[in-house]
């Protein structure tokens, strides 16, 4: 990515974007689906045993809120669903998401804070380790995500993106993704949007491969995770 300028890489027109999406071929959707399934399911097994240790902490800290958290997300082509998490807020975090919004460490469509008070004691660790963000693999199973892929955005995200900001959202959202993998929450939104784009234009099952275990190699304890 280094290798280009910004003109070069990523001041794409939403026209450009799009044909570069109808040009993918068949053979790449396949494997893309095939790593998806086959990752999610190995994944789900491998880490069954930290995912109930993950339940029972959860649980014992606030024996009456949920262990997971869903939430509306948008995904391809503008498409709502719901998007699964460990719970690591209190449960009224939307709430109290307006009284916080002041303290937003991001610029653009996004909210981020390193010291959340809403944040529980577990949450502080499964955030920091990425662990709270295992149950998407449920929704990589289901086809709502891949493995890669831009971040799926909040309802609220999206109405303030520009048409620009919206070519995020001519693939299928992932897991993980370049900007996460490279920076996590060290950029801002508008470095995360050109990075997004980079990998639209650029996707391939090998890039896919190196993003997946680029990210096993940087998921826990990464200084930039909040």
């Amino acid at each position: 990515m280094s290798g280009l300028s910004k003109d070069e890489s990523f001041n794409l027109s939403n026209e450009d974007i799009m044909i570069e999406v109808e040009e993918t071929g068949i053979l790449y959707k396949i494997l893309k689906r095939s790593l998806d399934i086959i990752g999610s399911v190995s994944g789900l097994l491998i880490l069954s045993v930290l995912l109930v240790v993950v339940i029972i902490l959860i649980k014992i800290e606030d024996p009456k809120g949920p262990i997971f958290f869903s939430q509306k997300r948008i995904g391809k082509n503008g498409k709502e669903f719901k998007m699964y998490k460990f719970r690591s807020m209190v449960t009224d975090a939307e709430k109290k998401l307006v009284e916080l919004l002041k303290y937003n460490e991001v610029d653009g469509a996004m909210f981020k804070m390193k010291d959340d008070p809403r944040v529980t004691k577990v949450g502080k660790f499964i955030r920091k380790t990425s662990i709270d963000e295992l149950p998407q693999l449920l929704n990589v199973l289901k086809g709502d995500m891949s493995l890669v892929g831009p971040r799926p955005p909040l309802p609220r995200e999206v109405e303030e993106y520009t048409e620009y900001d919206k070519q995020r959202l001519l693939v299928t959202p992932g897991c993980t993704g370049i900007w996460q993998v490279s920076a996590r929450n060290s950029v801002g939104f508008k470095e995360m949007v050109e990075m997004d784009i980079y990998y639209i234009q650029k996707r391939s099952f090998l890039l896919d491969l190196k993003i997946i275990i680029k990210t096993i190699t940087v998921l826990f304890g990464s200084k930039n995770a909040f």
